[in-house]
């Protein structure tokens, strides 16, 4: 976007950084301020978090199109973030059609786009609504998701390069437990997060240039990152580094240095 609010925009503060303003700017987009695009070149500074960003969406778009071809075509998509080739929506709409897709995101300019489309999806191809991961019963009782979800059926939850913006403080895997407890047996989690364990010292780094964004940040260890999965069943292979998930030809020579576990896992 031009260096301006858009409409519906009054809640914007374009002097700071937010999660999905970066990685707007990360993947090509245009929906970013100066502030967003200072914190994502200081964190290039420590870590290449262009193909973190690259990396994830490439998992995300091979996760979603794994779960419509194999039946599935409801999506709860939280933090949706801003329009970008490999959505959930597009990769979903291209296999079904008749998928039914809602978008959680508590940034002011993911909202703002989402309410200048009114009654129509956003450009993301999904219905948003407000809301935090961290008050995920607000999710769940929400009119547009109990409306557009049928949560007596099978539903993908998916919390895509989220969690490692909750603190332990603020419960992260109570969140997730609620989250999938809501749901249909059938259901799926589709969960990604940074790692501590390639690069530590790299990692804090770019922990603290995130810090200067609207959010702080949460790095784990693939353990505490596999707990967020308890009592689900693990969908081949398992939680493992991204570009190990199902991996396509889009994979690129050295993505497995990319510091970021993610996995599948069904609701029995």
């Amino acid at each position: 976007m031009p260096d301006s609010e858009p409409s519906g925009g009054d809640m914007i503060d374009p002097t700071v950084a937010t999660p999905a303003r970066i990685y707007s700017y990360l993947l090509g987009g245009t929906d970013h301020f100066p502030a967003d695009r200072a914190a994502a070149e200081k964190a290039l500074e420590t870590m290449p978090v262009r193909d973190f960003a690259r990396v994830n969406r490439a998992f995300l778009t091979r996760a979603v199109r794994y779960l419509a071809e194999n039946g599935l075509d409801q999506f709860l998509d939280v933090g949706i973030g801003l329009p970008a080739p490999g959505s959930t929506a597009e990769t979903a709409l291209a296999v079904r059609p008749d998928a039914r897709i809602v978008g959680v995101d508590n940034d002011p300019t993911v909202l703002a786009l989402a309410r200048a489309h009114g009654e129509d999806p956003a450009p993301s191809g999904a219905r948003i609504v407000a809301g935090d991961v961290r008050r995920p019963a607000e999710i769940l009782a929400h009119p547009e998701v109990r409306g557009r979800l049928d949560l007596d059926r099978p539903v993908a939850v998916l919390l895509v390069a989220v969690m490692h913006f909750v603190t332990d403080e603020d419960d992260p895997y109570g969140a997730v437990r609620t989250l999938m407890d809501a749901v249909a047996p059938g259901s799926v989690l589709v969960l990604s997060q940074v790692t501590s364990d390639l690069d530590p010292e790299g990692m804090r780094a770019t922990a603290r240039a995130y810090d200067r964004s609207s959010v702080r940040t949460a790095v784990r260890s693939g353990k505490e990152i596999a707990a967020f999965f308890h009592g689900l069943e693990p969908v081949d292979p398992g939680l493992v580094l991204l570009s190990r998930w199902r991996p396509d030809e889009h994979v690129l020579p050295g993505d497995d240095r990319i510091g970021m576990y993610g996995g599948v896992a069904l609701k029995r």
